[in-house]
């Protein structure tokens, strides 16, 4: 039997019965069952769900052997025939599963029983009992296709919740309803549908389903956590619970309570008897339970101590304090602690990092702590006995710390999270104590620290040592060390060792880094062994060309992202035969590839295979192929692109436009229900403005609200209108509750200035965890200041006697509000930012440098600052150099020059900063060179990666002076800098010297150089092969000099792919002519030169219209019936 589709049991009789049909004269006389004719009548009147189960009923009970020829004469007496029922059973069981909504109705519309077997069929939990072996059902694989489909898990749960919410005490609805919320993770349960929940359930039905709705708090909403709490405290607080009038909070239900008791009201906390909180804490789960409330918020945790306290329990005693799980990150009473308590209280608090937010509260708190553990003990004698609050130290405190004290401490230091750059290089500073080699033994002890390791002492350590590393210290923390650290490493592993064994060995993070130039002296290499490996795409790119000529290309296409090599060559070349045969293959590999090779893709599919092509590919082709699409292509293709970022396949924003008109014709613009919007996914991001408006259907905005928020690059248009939408849907927030903030989470940024100021006065600590959660993104100045203002009323007033000179009624930040501000730390004017103290500029330098939107006003305030703290510039080190972050962009060169800059690590971390001027690079540059003591032609291809934007400050000579090893070393990183078209012109000679003429490169070279293609003059790259054209990065291809990039041919335009034509700027394209024009749209397009006309004529007109259609109807075939191409349940009676 196909795993498919059930083996149905009608089919296999009527199908014997066609042949058994007068073999005995008594069986055509014999009466058919009323209960068989009534489940053919199903059948054939399109009940297929009801008639299955119905099935499967009967067949538990009764033998069917003596009925199949009276069920093939009562098919004929319905005008039917076995053809036609079997195709129609299997037409409706291979296109349920992606039409969710009208599995829902056919779900609404069965009774009780008949819902209650169909829906744990197709949930997979049941089979047919009988005993004949052909009468097993099974619909796993149905299942696995309804799940897979946008709203499938929504069909099933909401049908499954509404008709079973009034049956919920019985044991059938109750197991089917647990099985629907753990399959659907809850995704799908919402307050209003709780609401609904009722109140009268037996004692062991309301644990069951409280167990179950405990299990999958993490998945659920706030509102629906509220909505849950709200009933189970409406049960408990039923009269037949307790004694009239008693109350309802007693340690038993505290304990039942389980996650939910953070929503227990303070005000309702501080009435709970002392007995009662006292027998809770006293039993031995309430610590576990304690130890999970990872949302519970400040002032639910404080009345709880308060409580606890108030019952007899000595706070301080560390029993208790063990008892407490995570209230102890909000311990209220550090004052009547003593050293020892203190530190025992710092253990318990290594958990606290587990809390969703308030972690300022929380880091505030340990250094309290710390601070009075270090009131009676030396720093360097307790070390390694504070737990992770060690973090809290300050850059002087970890200053004051000797090497033998690190040493020794090393176990511990090195696996503490949080340790910030600075604090880690001053520590990795004191670990080497001016050692220039690290051994294995001390990698693996600096463990989280190697990130403060200079990229030199990486370089120096030996090969055979840091190839063990690899295996654990590197390896764990590799994707924290910067690209010139990763680079030494590579360097030193790749000169003692041949180049198949440097692959075997690192892993993606390093890999990565591996230049080209070693790549190009291999001859052959097992590809099998980069499974699971990450590659760059110029790697991927030689690798795929070396082994393509003598592997199978089945074989390649397995190994991983090997895949990213394939070339629109490599894909023209395959016979149409083999090309079928990688289908499966190829649908696996999609989302690796780049729009350029999805592109080739469906050019092969539409020659060779149209009848297979996934329906996404279509989307990569001219856009008149989805403007001729018939609508039978629109589920596919709809599914499809809702599982993808659309601006990775199709790059060019007007293109995405006309795709995106498509998918509004499919859904017939207009979004009829929560089922369209989950067909939607991830497209909902690219709704027009025009669009959003037109939604009005509150169930509609219920469900897109939800997926709005995972829309990251929203257009201010479009922002505004999802704006209107909130405040459409939820009203005033002035109404608004805090659950509905947390669930909005980042659209909360989007509200107007009048909203934010009232959400911000209302819920100010919610507003200033979000402010954490989205920091780095790009949110409004409105949403800025809200955070802002919700934080400064909490500041209180200084006395003179605390502040710098001249800061006297000045409102002067903590390191605690600089930590709770994120982002809005830019609204501190540069007078407050001025008259930071000493302590709080140390502790939060490394924040407010990291912040992007300061003022050059505000900078130069910070920098001032610094040089009253730290002394002149001369005297800074470089921990304090790299904590500088944007400040530093303040420095005028003469400042510049007198910092210490011997580092390429340093210089790394300063240049990352992309607003330097150009004599401040150049300035920058020159100290590297002054203080390292290294000539330009001694420069390493890691110091090259290092210098980043330095290396375009450089003059020609200096230029000419890169020697060609470190060039061929880090040729990767260069072709990512943007620098002058002179630079460019100078460091392509460079490119030359290592790879060859220009003449002589492949795709993979074009790559590797990146941004120094661009060098090239008009006349080199009218000589390029127009297939090498997509192998210009899209950054090379932005930077090309107009009076250059006007010198392509029509032909080496239409071959720029969809990213390089993407990234033609508008001063580019202006400078072309109508023929230079035509090819770059044909790029931007999709079409492909040299694909083969499927027809003699010319493709317009109805021809055009004809050839569309088929290649799209073929597209939709192979999708809609992928699950089910070899359910062919007629095979079974031939």
């Amino acid at each position: 039997m196909q795993p498919h589709l059930c083996s149905c049991w009608w089919i296999w009789c009527v199908c014997w019965s066609s042949v058994a049909v007068g073999d005995d004269p008594g069986e055509s006389e014999k009466e058919l069952p009323a209960e068989v004719q009534q489940i053919l009548d199903q059948l054939l009147d399109g009940k297929y769900i009801e008639g299955t189960v119905h099935a499967i009923e009967y067949l538990r009970k009764h033998p069917i052997e003596n009925h199949q020829a009276a069920m093939l004469r009562y098919l004929h007496s319905r005008g039917s025939s076995l053809h036609s029922l079997q195709a129609s059973y299997t037409d409706y069981f291979a296109g349920i599963g992606r039409r969710p909504r009208q599995l829902a109705a056919h779900l609404r519309h069965l009774d009780t029983r008949s819902f209650l077997l169909g829906v744990n069929l197709l949930y997979g939990g049941g089979s047919s009992g009988g005993q004949l072996p052909f009468t097993t059902v099974r619909f796993r694989d149905v299942r696995d296709l309804i799940l897979r489909t946008p709203g499938g898990h929504r069909s099933l749960f909401v049908t499954a919740w509404e008709r079973c919410l009034p049956r919920v005490a019985t044991s059938p609805c109750l197991e089917l309803l647990t099985k629907a919320l753990r399959l659907s993770s809850a995704a799908y349960l919402r307050p209003e549908m709780i609401a609904h929940l009722t109140l009268d359930l037996p004692e062991e039905i309301f644990r069951n389903i409280t167990a179950v709705f405990k299990e999958l708090y993490d998945d659920m909403t706030a509102r629906s956590q509220r909505a849950i709490y709200e009933w189970i405290r409406q049960i408990l607080q039923r009269p037949n619970r307790q004694p009239a009038g008693a109350p309802w909070i007693v340690a038993e239900n505290l304990w039942f309570l389980g996650r939910f008791v953070v929503h227990l009201p303070p005000e309702e906390i501080q009435k709970i008897s002392l007995n009662e909180i006292r027998h809770f804490i006293n039993y031995d789960n309430a610590t576990k339970q304690l130890d999970s409330v990872y949302d519970i918020t400040p002032t639910t945790a404080r009345a709880f101590q308060e409580r606890i306290n108030a019952s007899g329990f000595d706070m301080a005693n560390t029993s208790t304090v063990y008892r407490l799980g995570l209230l102890v990150c909000f311990f209220d009473n550090v004052q009547e602690l003593d050293t020892g308590e203190a530190r025992s209280l710092l253990h318990q608090m290594i958990k606290c990092s587990r809390l969703k937010g308030f972690q300022a509260d929380v880091k505030k708190l340990k250094a309290q702590l710390l601070g009075l553990v270090l009131s009676s003990q030396r720093l360097n004698e307790t070390l390694d006995s504070i737990s992770d609050a060690i973090a809290c130290l300050s850059f002087p405190q970890l200053d004051s710390l000797s090497t033998e004290s690190v040493r020794s401490a090393a176990a511990v230091l090195g696996t503490v999270r949080g340790w910030t750059p600075g604090q880690t290089l001053i520590l990795a500073d004191k670990f080497m104590g001016g050692n220039k080699q690290l051994s294995l033994f001390n990698l693996s002890r600096l463990g989280v620290l190697v990130p403060g390791v200079s990229a030199d002492t990486l370089y120096n350590t030996s090969p055979q040592d840091l190839a063990q590393a690899l295996q654990r210290p590197l390896s764990q923390h590799g994707a924290r060390l910067s690209p010139a650290q990763r680079l030494a490493v590579v360097t030193q592993i790749a000169a003692s060792r041949n180049v198949s064994s440097v692959l075997d060995l690192l892993n993606s993070t390093f890999l990565k880094e591996l230049p080209l130039y070693n790549l190009l002296h291999m001859t052959s290499y097992n590809v099998s062994h980069l499974d699971q490996k990450d590659l760059r795409k110029s790697q991927a790119l030689f690798l795929y060309h070396l082994v393509s000529g003598t592997m199978p290309v089945q074989e390649i296409l397995r190994c991983g992202q090997l895949v990213r090599g394939v070339t629109c060559d490599h894909l023209r070349a395959l016979d149409p035969a083999t090309f079928r045969q990688l289908d499966g293959l190829l649908r696996g590999s999609l989302s690796l590839l780049s729009p350029l090779q999805l592109n080739c893709l469906a050019q092969k599919y539409r020659q060779d295979a149209p009848d297979l092509m996934p329906p996404l590919l279509l989307v990569t082709l001219p856009v008149r192929v989805l403007a001729m699409a018939p609508r039978s292509i629109c589920k596919p293709l709809l599914i499809a692109l809702g599982r993808v970022e659309l601006s990775s396949i199709v790059p060019q924003p007007a293109k995405r436009a006309e795709v995106m008109e498509s998918v509004l014709w499919c859904l017939n613009y207009t979004i009829r229900d929560e089922y369209d919007v989950d067909i939607l996914g991830r497209t909902i991001c690219y709704l027009s403005p025009d669009f959003i408006r037109t939604i009005t259907s509150n169930k509609v905005l219920n469900e897109a609200l939800i997926h709005f928020r995972i829309c990251r690059n929203l257009s201010p248009a479009q922002k505004r209108e999802v704006r209107n939408k909130i405040q459409q849907y939820y009203g005033d927030p002035t109404a608004w509750q805090p659950e509905l903030m947390q669930d909005l989470g980042p659209l909360v940024t989007l509200l107007s200035r009048e909203d934010l100021t009232t959400v911000a006065e209302k819920f100010p600590d919610i507003l200033l965890q979000l402010a954490l959660d989205v920091e780095g993104t790009a949110v409004s100045e409105d949403f800025l200041t809200a955070v802002f203002h919700a934080l400064k009323r909490t500041i209180g007033t200084i006395t003179p006697s605390n502040l710098p000179p001249g800061c006297g009624g000045t409102r002067t930040p903590s390191s605690e509000h600089i930590l709770k501000l994120a982002d809005a730390n830019s609204h501190w004017s540069a007078g407050e930012l001025r008259c930071l103290s000493p302590e709080t500029f140390i502790r939060s330098v490394e924040l407010l440098g990291a912040l992007t939107s300061f003022s050059m006003a505000q900078l130069l305030a910070l920098k001032d600052k610094a040089k009253e703290v730290w002394g002149p510039v001369r005297s800074w080190r470089k921990h304090q150099v790299r904590a500088l972050g944007h400040i530093a962009l303040s420095m005028n060169q003469s400042e510049i020059r007198e910092l210490e800059l011997g580092s390429i690590d340093t210089v790394a971390a300063l240049i990352r900063h992309r607003q330097w001027s150009p004599p401040q690079v150049r300035s920058l540059l020159e100290g590297f060179l002054h203080d390292s003591g290294l000539p330009v032609d001694a420069l390493a291809g890691w110091d090259l990666a290092g210098l980043g934007r330095l290396l375009c400050a450089m003059t020609g000579p200096e230029l000419d002076s890169v020697s060609t090893a470190a060039y061929s070393v880090a040729a990767a990183r260069v072709g990512e800098l943007a620098c002058e078209a002179q630079v460019l012109r100078r460091l392509l000679r460079k490119a030359r010297e290592v790879f060859g003429d220009l003449g002589q490169w492949h795709s993979f070279v074009l790559w590797e150089v990146g941004t120094v293609a661009a060098g090239m003059s008009g006349e080199e790259l009218k000589l390029l092969d127009p297939d090498l054209m997509p192998y210009f990065t899209p950054a090379a291809m932005a930077i090309l000099p107009t009076h250059v990039f006007k010198e392509l041919s029509p032909e080496q335009l239409k071959k720029l792919g969809p990213e390089n034509s993407a990234a033609v700027t508008a001063a580019q394209e202006a400078a072309l002519n109508r023929e230079q024009l035509a090819g770059l749209q044909a790029a931007r397009d999709g079409g492909d030169s040299n694909e083969t006309p499927l027809s003699t004529a010319p493709l317009t007109g109805s021809a055009y219209r004809g050839e569309m259609c088929f290649l799209l109807w073929a597209a939709f075939t192979a999708v809609y019936f992928a699950d089910y191409c070899q359910i062919l349940a007629h095979n079974i009676c031939t």
